[in-house]
């Protein structure tokens, strides 16, 4: 998420609690944001989110594949730092992680270029 997405919903927030409707608050963001900046559709839905009591601008979590974590793959790579001989299997169980996540990392790394 973007920092300029957490400031519009924030001033979407803003317009919410002063009282003014979704394509009212779209108007006068896009006004100094930009036309683009955001929709009246998107603003509607903040809005909406925030008249059931929820306020805060962050996402909710969605359903789906899951975003791989930075973490995951300094370790992956970490290991094969450490160990140049050691197979993705070992690397995957080691870590707790699918087979199929260890070899997509390393593929996309140099280190799998160079090592095999």
């Amino acid at each position: 998420m973007s920092e300029s997405n957490i400031e519009i919903r924030y001033i979407l927030k803003f317009y919410y609690k002063k009282g003014k409707n979704a394509t009212q608050a779209a108007k006068k963001i896009c006004d100094v944001y930009g036309p683009n900046a955001v929709s009246v559709r998107v603003a509607q839905n903040w809005f909406k989110r925030f008249q059931s009591g929820n306020f805060d601008v962050k996402d909710e979590p969605r359903s789906g594949r899951p975003v791989t974590d930075k973490v995951v793959v300094d370790a992956i790579l970490e290991k094969i730092e450490q160990d140049r001989r050691i197979s993705s299997y070992d690397i995957a169980e080691e870590l707790g992680i699918d087979h199929k996540t260890v070899l997509t990392h390393l593929k996309k790394s140099w280190i799998y270029k160079k090592a095999w």
